[in-house]
């Protein structure tokens, strides 16, 4: 769990959590898939030697509230607080869902500069469909009935984590602090639009959008997926948007290095 120390009220008076460092123009992190903001707590040191960082739980997550019913335009109203609180408008950096809700916020008209994203998961190709839409059902199920645990299993099953991987999983201590997450990852597919582009509200966003993704899919915990997965959507999302600039970093996995990462954003935010 990533221990943060600031608060902001939403529209809704959910009470999101967050940290800010350094100085300079506002950068907001938007966490991914069952992520509080400790991932991407590395890179908000680094680039705080550039930026004004914020880096927030997004709700339902760590320290942060989680007001029901959930709705993807709650998490939009969360960021716009945030960039509120950052003087009224912000760049803005999102991996994986948190990518996507990026966007989302973007092509709903928040004050956001430029948009950057990272191996954001929108699913592509007629091959993948019958697996994703299983999981969706599978998981509104366990949700509604309050199996967390089988959560997580369903979506590390999803990505293709071999049995001995999950059994060996309940063993790690960080497994309970996943299972805490695992509600999340309903929420997660409703950010994704059900993991379907949403190629009209792309369209309206006018901010340039850097589109940044892992090469070929390497990872064994990811063996399920196709190896240009993320690639498949960068295209998609590129060919979606009216403004954007695509970048590869190979070698990364789906954790991409805070360093590079940095150096890429300081590049593209300073343009």
């Amino acid at each position: 769990m990533n221990e943060m120390t600031l608060r902001v009220t939403s529209a809704d008076g959910t009470r999101i959590a967050y940290d800010r460092k350094g100085t300079g123009p506002a950068v907001i992190l938007v966490g991914g898939t069952l992520d509080d903001g400790a991932e991407n707590a590395p890179l908000a040191r680094l680039l705080a030697n550039h930026f004004t960082v914020y880096n927030y739980a997004r709700r339902g997550r760590g320290d942060s509230g989680n007001t029901p019913p959930y709705a993807v335009a709650r998490e939009v109203e969360d960021l716009d607080a945030l960039i509120a609180t950052a003087g009224g408008s912000a760049h803005v950096y999102g991996a994986s869902s948190g990518g996507a809700l990026a966007l989302e916020a973007a092509a709903a008209g928040s004050a956001i500069d430029k948009i950057a994203v990272w191996d954001v998961p929108y699913v592509i190709g007629d091959d993948l469909w019958p697996r994703f839409n299983q999981y969706i059902a599978d998981t509104h199920e366990a949700y509604k009935a309050g199996r967390d645990e089988e959560l997580l299993e369903l979506f590390m099953r999803l990505t293709g984590g071999p049995d001995a991987d999950i059994a060996a999983g309940k063993q790690h201590p960080l497994w309970a602090s996943s299972v805490a997450l695992a509600h999340t990852l309903v929420k997660d597919a409703m950010v994704l639009n059900d993991y379907k582009i949403p190629t009209n509200r792309l369209a309206r966003i006018t901010q340039s959008v850097l589109v940044t993704t892992e090469g070929p899919i390497t990872e064994p915990q990811m063996a399920g997926l196709p190896t240009d997965f993320f690639d498949r959507a960068a295209k998609a999302i590129a060919a979606a948007t009216p403004q954007t600039e695509r970048h590869t970093l190979d070698g990364q996995g789906h954790v991409v290095a805070p360093e590079l990462m940095a150096r890429v954003l300081k590049t593209f935010f300073n343009q």
